[in-house]
């Protein structure tokens, strides 16, 4: 059934819900996977992404979401100004064929403070909806239309266990669960109904075999 978003589309600041807001969201949540500040950005945009980037001022929201702005900001106008203050350093790179790829995607890689670094791949689907195809390197399918908790983990038996203990230790109630792995390594994304505390997120850490771990809040 489609969602009042879909009907009426997002509140933003335009010209396109899928060139510039959608695009923004798509910046916002590779800020959110990166978990900490962001100091460079290298964005590979493709097929109509690359064709129309600048006419539909998707750099600027792209930009704009990776310096936390969010798609109804005014200050998405002057994203890439703003970035220059925050000392942001990025760089865009255009492929305009990729069949493979919905029209309107982006990867976004980040570089953060402590090290930190991340790489995505998500498409904008018109309306201001978006979808997350890759967290690095692993094939995901999610909208962040919820909560949603971003895991690697050593794929060893019982892990899956172990975090949705975590999670309803706090009464959270897991909504969607979907698990891909790659060699000796599992991704799971795991949505949820309600917002999750700093301390299950500490907990899932703090087994020793989870790599990374980071909470995607929704962005509307």
């Amino acid at each position: 059934m489609p969602s009042i978003f879909d009907i009426l589309g997002p509140v933003m600041i335009g010209p396109s819900s899928s060139h510039t807001a959608g695009a923004a969201k798509l910046g916002y949540i590779a800020r959110q996977l990166l978990g900490s500040e962001p100091k460079r950005a290298e964005i590979t945009l493709y097929n109509s992404f690359a064709r129309t980037y600048k006419g539909h001022g998707t750099d600027r929201a792209i930009i704009g979401g990776i310096l936390g702005i969010k798609p109804d900001d005014e200050r998405l106008r002057n994203s890439l100004e703003i970035a220059k203050e925050n000392g942001l350093k990025y760089e865009f790179k255009l492929i305009m064929k990729a069949p493979k790829l919905h029209p309107n995607s982006a990867r976004i890689k980040l570089y953060g403070s402590d090290n930190n670094e991340i790489e995505m791949v998500g498409s904008s689907l018109g309306g201001g909806r978006i979808e997350i195809v890759e967290i690095e390197g692993f094939k995901v399918s999610f909208s962040v239309m919820t909560h949603t908790i971003v895991i690697i983990a050593d794929d060893i038996p019982g892990s899956i266990a172990h975090i949705s203990g975590a999670i309803a230790e706090k009464n959270i109630n897991i909504a969607n669960m979907f698990v891909s792995r790659e060699e000796k390594l599992a991704n799971m994304i795991i949505e949820v109904d309600q917002d999750v505390p700093d301390e299950v997120l500490e907990k899932i850490r703090s087994f020793g075999w989870v790599h990374y771990v980071r909470l995607v809040e929704p962005i509307y």
